[in-house]
């Protein structure tokens, strides 16, 4: 679902229908929806089989005929299922509902990872309770790191003309445009993900090699995937165009930096500069859980210290407590507590 709903951004962005769709209020929400459905159930029909190839033990016997096609339908039911479900909760509560349900799946998985990671440690086989503390610093520093990534912003400086219209001033005020380090988030690790199951319907070598989550050869296509996927993102969501013609038409403009041509080359030029080290370190984030795993951590527990798993929680955490507070200011409350306001709420 979350790779079709990609796709079907990227289409709004580059197809005409799909924009002219979007542009269409309630309506073309509706029908963006429907066609995320459609290719919802496209997608799972090509990536169900390589997840099933991943998931069976290798010396099972498997019934021949219908175990992939009747696997194939429970997984297309199950995922038609949370996806009306999540479109309920967007609908009647605070969020979005299919990213608050992949957020509890993954806060649901910690208790049991972390219980199993107690008990190797006092088994002795795993290190030591001693061990164990220093794997929750590591891990509270990753979060932070984490969260630094999401936040990070550059902000450029615009100022805009005075006019005087009436008896009032309008203009003459210094604004900042507000660059994201990571403007594509979580969607090129996802995207990177999506075709690395690609290799495994094939299987030979390749796909033996891309099936090993803590070998080398995967994580370093993975992390050669997020970088230029990030790129690839970046460049589709962020129009410098379009925010150079903006500034134009309100009479504003970036000190230094001539209007037009000028400014979109400049935005142009620290865009492809903050996302280089935002990419690199993106592409660490989602390797993460495999060095992590190499380090003797349980191979549950090494999935929260990285990749989709880390961002889609940190990232929708974030995103809900600023709708939280957006909603408590909106009611003339003071929002969830004085020292918890999130940064870069406004």
């Amino acid at each position: 679902y979350i790779t079709a709903s990609i796709i079907i951004q990227l289409m709004g962005i580059m197809v005409p229908y799909f924009r002219k769709m979007q542009k269409e209020g309630e309506s073309g929400r509706r029908k963006m929806n429907q066609w995320t459905r459609f290719l919802t159930i496209a997608v799972l029909i090509l990536q169900a089989p390589a997840y099933l190839k991943t998931q069976i033990p290798g010396n099972a016997i498997i019934p021949e005929g219908g175990f992939v096609l009747t696997s194939t339908i429970i997984l297309i039911a199950g995922t038609m299922f949370i996806m009306w479900l999540g479109e309920k909760i967007t609908d009647k509560g605070i969020g979005n509902g299919i990213s608050l349900i992949i957020m509890i799946g993954i806060v649901a998985r910690l208790p049991h990872a972390f219980l199993q990671e107690i008990m190797v440690k006092l088994d002795g086989h795993g290190g030591s309770l001693i061990m164990l503390i220093v794997e929750l610093v590591f891990l509270a520093l990753v979060f932070m790191m984490t969260i630094a990534l999401v936040q990070a912003v550059r902000k450029i400086p615009v100022q805009y003309a005075k006019r005087i219209v009436g008896n009032k001033q309008y203009g003459g005020v210094r604004q900042y445009i507000p660059l994201k380090l990571n403007a594509a988030n979580v969607m090129p690790i996802i995207f990177a993900q999506a075709i690395m199951f690609i290799p495994m319907l094939f299987g030979g070598k390749v796909g033996a090699a891309m099936a090993n989550y803590t070998g080398f050869w995967y994580n370093f296509v993975f992390a050669i995937l997020v970088i230029l996927f990030t790129y690839f993102y970046t460049a589709i969501i962020v129009n410098p165009n379009m925010m150079a013609d903006e500034l134009k038409r309100n009479g504003g403009f970036i000190p230094g930096v001539k209007p037009g041509k000028e400014t979109s080359r400049y935005l142009d030029t620290i865009m492809t500069r903050i996302t280089l080290p935002g990419s690199i370190f993106l592409a660490i984030v989602a390797i993460l859980p495999a060095f992590a795993s190499k380090l003797g951590i349980s191979q549950q527990f090494s999935l929260f210290f990285g990749g989709t798993s880390l961002l889609i929680l940190i990232g929708v955490v974030l995103d809900t407590l600023k709708q939280v507070e957006s909603y408590l200011l909106l009611r003339h409350y003071d929002g969830l507590m004085k020292t918890g306001r999130v940064k870069g709420r406004n």
